[in-house]
């Protein structure tokens, strides 16, 4: 019997990229996103190629009850799910004072809420089963404040804290709970978050989706925690704990502000 693996935000990046290396490997597949005809066309491209089953829910899940909703039909379908991949989120550039605020609570509805929901719904039936992994999506942005994306920065640093906390309560129990950071990445993150003109992003060279989407899924099939990709990203967060959060914040400031 194969297994399932539940992937949100699916359509694009890191989430399409963790699809190919589930279908590579015969898994069946949950994929859920906003763009149907995105899903679609890569349903019909994994399981031609791949042999498996893809099963596609067009949801917003910055939308109330809409990971019940996912829930639910799985549950109707007698669909058991191994792999629970956190993964749809955004960030915006901006002061917060500026920004608009239905932006801002849709970030968190997404970034926090949503993934917190999925897990609570998940978790008890892998636990049940003493068999499932979950891999919640968080960052480098995690490990510090991060004026101009505060609500991004604050949302990650939750993940990461909620995540790391479920990862103990886990083990031992044939469930683990993997915590992907990844640093800046070739994606549509920058584009949607308004960031193509900051530091961190103009004129560079990055990692691509496949690229860290692969670094994370070997981590995940391995159990492991805290994962950051890159040798750099991994120095520059473990040091960015280490300095006053006043120091990292104005550093994050000029980081982030447009060339």
């Amino acid at each position: 019997m194969k297994k399932v693996a539940l992937i949100t935000g699916a359509s694009s990046g890191l989430g399409e990229e963790f699809a190919r290396l589930h279908a590579q490997d015969g898994d069946n597949l949950v994929l859920v996103a906003r763009s149907e005809d995105k899903l679609t066309a890569l349903k019909r491209e994994l399981e031609e190629k791949h042999g498996i089953e893809v099963l596609v829910i067009a949801k917003d899940l910055s939308k109330e009850n809409s990971g019940k909703e996912v829930y639910e039909q799985l549950q109707r379908a007698s669909i058991q799910v191994e792999y629970l991949l956190n993964n749809a989120g955004f960030g915006h550039l901006g002061a917060f004072a500026e920004n608009e605020w239905a932006k801002e609570e849709t970030m968190i509805n997404l970034n926090v809420r949503s993934l917190t929901e999925m897990t609570k719904l998940f978790l008890p039936q892998m636990l049940a089963r003493k068999s499932g992994r979950i891999l919640n999506v968080s960052s480098t942005a995690a490990f510090q404040p991060g004026p101009l994306m505060a609500v991004y920065y604050a949302s990650k640093h939750y993940v990461q804290a909620f995540s790391q906390a479920l990862e103990e309560e886990v083990r031992g129990t044939g469930v683990s709970v993997t915590t992907l950071c990844p640093g800046a990445t070739e994606t549509g993150f920058q584009k949607n978050a308004d960031m193509e003109n900051s530091k961190l992003f103009k004129g560079k060279k990055l990692p691509t989706a496949k690229e860290v989407a692969e670094f994370g899924y070997k981590r995940m099939k391995q159990g492991k925690g805290v994962v950051i990709h890159g040798t750099m990203n991994s120095i520059m967060a473990r040091f960015a704990s280490l300095l006053p959060s006043r120091l990292t914040a104005k550093i994050a400031m000029k980081m982030q502000a447009p060339e």
